[in-house]
């Protein structure tokens, strides 16, 4: 069994601008500095306190931080995801949003489901990133939920070959394709008719967006798959996306490859988390099992 990790040094982060952030955050210092945690207030924070406590650089973050507690909504967890997540200091979320899927505590919840972290009694939950290159650029691109392939433009396809480990699977015309996570199982794709996976399982879906056939539908493969895309469609511009936030411009027939990167994101939650419960309150399914 693995030790679970004693967190000493503590960011708090947000990109949210939720009005109540700041009194969140403010109660959230207060709990950690009882414990006496160093606490490390990243700079996007807007937060009046006293000198004691300094907003700190990203890379200071990394260096000092074993753990990163994250205000908002997903969105928020996305970002901290990528910048801290995936530099492997683990991920805690505070939830302000709506759904919240990978942001867990409720603010009336914060001092107890706090005091229990600090006190090692929390469960960690692993989940892969998806790693994205282009084959006419350098770099490449990091996303949690999903990749998406698309025109960028309103009632306007995109033709593609789809190949799996370099096999042949499809031609296609659609607005676009998602490539989803487990993680992202519950965002994007789920909108577009693709199906809930546990975030346990080592899969990868492919997801047509309004595809212009009768008989298309998800594919999910192994994580391990190598995913590529070939654009065919040489006038339109094309748009690569991530957690549909970054975006980025596709010229001419440019290829899109996808797979599991090597990263791995770490969520610490409560320990009482189920996952089944999170999409019974949060998708509105039956809260109870009917009984004869």
């Amino acid at each position: 069994m693995v030790k679970k990790k004693n967190f000493k040094s503590i960011a708090i982060s947000t990109s949210s601008s939720e009005k109540n952030i700041p009194i969140i955050a403010k109660q959230l210092i207060e709990v950690l500095s009882n414990k006496e945690i160093e606490i490390l207030l990243d700079k996007n924070l807007s937060l009046e306190t006293n000198k004691k406590y300094k907003s700190y650089s990203e890379k200071t973050i990394i260096q000092r931080a074993d753990l990163v507690i994250a205000i908002g909504g997903d969105g928020t967890m996305l970002n901290a995801s990528r910048r801290y997540g995936s530099k492997g200091i683990p991920i805690l979320g505070i939830n302000l949003g709506k759904l919240g899927f990978l942001t867990d505590i409720a603010p009336e919840e914060l001092t107890s489901s706090i005091i229990k972290v600090i006190e090692n009694d929390y469960i960690e939950d692993k989940r892969f990133f998806l790693e994205a290159a282009v084959s006419n650029k350098k770099e490449s691109f990091l996303a949690l939920n999903e990749v998406v392939v698309h025109s960028g433009a309103i009632a306007q396809l995109i033709e593609y070959n789809l190949f799996v480990n370099d096999e042949f699977v499809y031609r296609q015309k659609a607005d676009g394709i998602i490539i989803s996570s487990p993680t992202g199982s519950t965002a994007y794709s789920l909108s577009g008719g693709g199906p809930i996976i546990h975030p346990n399982l080592d899969v990868l879906i492919l997801m047509p967006m309004f595809p212009q056939t009768l008989s298309s539908s998800p594919l999910i493969v192994s994580a391990e798959s190598s995913i590529r895309i070939e654009l065919l469609d040489k006038t339109n511009k094309k748009h690569l996306s991530f957690d549909s936030h970054n975006s980025i411009s596709l010229n001419g027939e440019a290829e899109v490859l996808v797979s599991k990167a090597k990263s791995e994101l770490t969520l610490i939650h409560p320990k009482d988390h189920n996952f089944y419960e999170s999409c019974r309150n949060k998708l509105g399914w039956s809260s109870s099992p009917i009984k004869e």
